[in-house]
């Protein structure tokens, strides 16, 4: 398989256990990887110098700005993007070699993304497959704007689709689960205050109702059987703690 001047770009802190497989997914085709690591204490680093990688040791200070940096290491101007859960599937790596081949005719390409809950893609609600922009010509684009997280790309032009899925297998375990969205929800809170965005009463009650209604019932998540309830409800508590977090915020209390 031919390598391409594409600069595959990852961002990691103790990921041992997955930047292999993620690394392995896009090396067939990407003549140059580039890995910011904000200071793993397990294997990552060594594991990521193993399969060929450039690591970079960088102070987490942000999804966006990680990413961004990231980018700006790049050997080459086209780059994908992934997180260290993330794989480039066996048909999504063809139409990527396939768009390359013809010459690039975008300044950006979007693909689906499929995402894993407890041993199964999910297919409906609100953890159905989304679609994600992660290959583009970074002259023309890349992570922008003041938000750190859910981060996403934007560039200048038009933006085109690509077959094939990115798999993603975000979660190890619920303890994980209920700590990552412990996370967001508290960078989210913290970030929506700074930004001058306040919470009421109702919002804490209503919003987890409706991301709950939304996803279960409008979405469909209930054609996912047990994940699809499961899934919905963990939402659920995600969005009533980033409400009950800023509302904290507001009132001068610890979130």
């Amino acid at each position: 398989m031919t390598r391409r001047p594409i600069s595959l770009c990852v961002i990691t802190q103790n990921e041992a256990d997955r930047i292999r497989d993620c690394l392995a997914s896009a090396a067939p085709f990407c003549d140059d990887m580039v890995v910011v690591d904000g200071g793993s204490t397990d294997d990552t680093v060594a594991i990521a110098g193993e399969a060929g990688a450039r690591v970079i040791a960088r102070p987490f200070d942000g999804f966006r700005s990680q990413k961004a940096f990231a980018v700006a290491q790049a050997k080459n101007d086209w780059v994908l993007c992934l997180d260290a859960d993330e794989r480039v599937g066996a048909e999504l790596r063809e139409a990527i070699e396939k768009a390359f081949d013809k010459g690039f005719d975008a300044p950006g390409y979007r693909f689906y993304r499929r995402n894993d809950f407890f041993g199964r893609f999910m297919r409906h609600g609100n953890a159905g497959a989304d679609k994600v922009l992660r290959l583009f010509d970074r002259r023309h684009g890349g992570w922008r704007g003041p938000r750190e997280i859910h981060e996403s790309v934007s560039v200048d032009g038009e933006v085109r689709m690509l077959p094939g899925f990115l798999d993603h297998y975000p979660y190890r375990s619920l303890s994980e689960l209920m700590a990552k969205q412990e996370r967001y929800a508290h960078m989210m809170a913290t970030e929506e205050f700074a930004a001058g965005k306040r919470a009421t009463l109702a919002q804490i009650v209503a919003s987890p109702m409706w991301r709950f209604f939304r996803g279960y019932v409008l979405r469909a998540g209930f054609l996912d059987g047990w994940r699809g309830i499961v899934y919905a409800l963990l939402r659920v508590e995600y969005v009533r703690r980033k409400y009950v977090k800023l509302w904290l915020l507001q009132h001068g209390q610890k979130a």
